[in-house]
């Protein structure tokens, strides 16, 4: 969610691999019925190799606001064993506030584990869902 998480192990991607913002990236494409993250940023241009995922978030929410969007909340479903979200939870709606423009109170994180199971129960891997709701203001 645009901070640093401390823990043992990393999350690898072609762009800086920020779960929570791409999820919310995809949402917000999807809440104004666009595309999705890939055709945007397509993992085989080069140009897009290690980008800053805020720097991907940037351009949607200048299209966002030129189309008379603007965000009411945010729901966002972290999934993973370890680390544990409350620990960070302040810290990652602080920084979402920040990065959308919104009020902290506009957006919602949840963690959800999945008991073990596959390569997020093994914290092999980590996924998030985000939930976007918009207001047309025309």
């Amino acid at each position: 969610g645009g901070s640093k998480i401390p823990f043992h192990s990393g999350l690898q991607g072609h762009s800086d691999g920020d779960v929570v913002l791409h999820a919310i990236i995809d949402g917000l494409l999807g809440a104004m019925r666009k595309m999705d993250i890939g055709a945007l940023y397509p993992s085989n241009k080069r140009k897009f190799k290690n980008i800053r995922s805020p720097n991907m978030l940037s351009p949607i929410l200048n299209n966002l606001d030129k189309e008379g969007y603007f965000i009411n909340n945010v729901d966002i479903n972290l999934i993973c064993e370890k680390p544990k979200v409350s620990k960070y939870r302040k810290k990652i709606i602080k920084s979402l506030s920040n990065l959308l423009k919104v009020n902290k109170n506009q957006i919602n994180l949840k963690g959800k584990t999945v008991e073990k199971l596959g390569l997020i129960g093994k914290e092999e891997a980590i996924a998030c869902e985000a939930i976007i709701s918009l207001n047309y203001y025309a």
